[in-house]
């Protein structure tokens, strides 16, 4: 689902990062869970979590009520004049139940210009052409937890040995731009806030930044591991084609140690991966 931050352009970088055992595996910053449902489903303990409360709502719709939510979507109308009365109605909270409010907020996801949720796009789009990709997240989803927590609440609450987490915050410096991440939006001190409960966790992390200096010197400290990367800039790509985004991932284990001790497994790691991305974009559930 196309969202602010969404990692379709990094999940090749980031799943082979993965470590090579953990039993929890748990999505800090959900988002549009590019990243959950590009990974296998396995035998791990899995958690979704995002501070939007719309959001989790719709992901706990997918899970628990999808054909309710797909009768709901069945006939929306895609113009100017539907997408402003379903924006103002969720803005007043009046949606009658938990199914109407899912179905509204992803009417407003997909009608929205650049999902943006708060401009109409007006780029004709059929909703019934998502309801096989619904379909499928309803399935993956169906043994994940889906929480709606405060990040350092999330962190303590499921940190183990043997728990993996996966973060990706809002970015340094680009935060206005992030819907829904509580009261007076995330600040720096919410950076160092997690900073700080990733550094005390007994279990593992991997964290996806923009390449900035306050970053680099947060995270410069003991056992952590930044590795540089870089993708196109979808903001400049229109006017420049070659322009790049520099980012960077970081943790707390050795970030190659997937790579150089299971490369057989890599190749079944990503065969299964592209086999679930197909059926998802070819019903665009995760259209940017």
């Amino acid at each position: 689902m196309s969202w602010i931050g969404g990692k379709k352009a990094l999940r090749d970088t980031i799943l082979p990062m993965f470590p090579l055992y953990y039993e929890r595996y748990i999505e800090v910053f959900g988002g549009g869970g590019w990243i959950l449902f590009a990974k296998p489903p396995g035998n791990d303990f899995e958690v979704y979590n995002d501070f939007n409360s719309l959001l989790v709502n719709l992901y706990r719709c997918v899970r628990d009520k999808p054909q309710e939510l797909m009768s709901a979507l069945q006939y929306v109308l895609n113009s100017r004049e539907d997408f402003e009365l379903v924006r103002d109605a969720l803005a007043r909270d009046s949606p009658k139940n938990d199914v109407q409010k899912a179905a509204w907020f992803y009417q407003l996801i997909r009608y929205s210009y650049a999902s943006s949720l708060d401009s109409f796009g007006s780029q004709p789009h059929d909703m019934r052409a998502n309801f096989p990709l619904i379909e499928q997240a309803h399935r993956r989803l169906a043994k994940v937890v889906i929480e709606n927590k405060d990040f350092e609440k999330l962190i303590r609450q499921y940190d183990r040995p043997v728990s993996f987490f996966y973060c990706d915050p809002p970015y340094h410096a680009t935060e206005s731009y992030y819907k829904n991440v509580g009261e007076g939006g995330f600040t720096e001190k919410d950076h160092i806030r997690l900073r700080d409960a990733l550094l005390r966790i007994d279990g593992k992390f991997l964290l996806s930044y923009n390449d900035d200096e306050f970053i680099r010197e947060l995270y410069d400290a003991p056992g952590i591991h930044i590795f540089e990367t870089t993708r196109i800039n979808n903001i400049k790509q229109r006017y420049d084609p070659n322009s790049q985004f520099s980012e960077l991932i970081i943790g707390n284990y050795d970030l190659s140690e997937r790579e150089r001790h299971e490369p057989s497994q890599m190749t079944l790691f990503d065969f299964s991966r592209k086999t679930n991305e197909e059926v998802m974009e070819e019903a665009e559930w995760n259209t940017n």
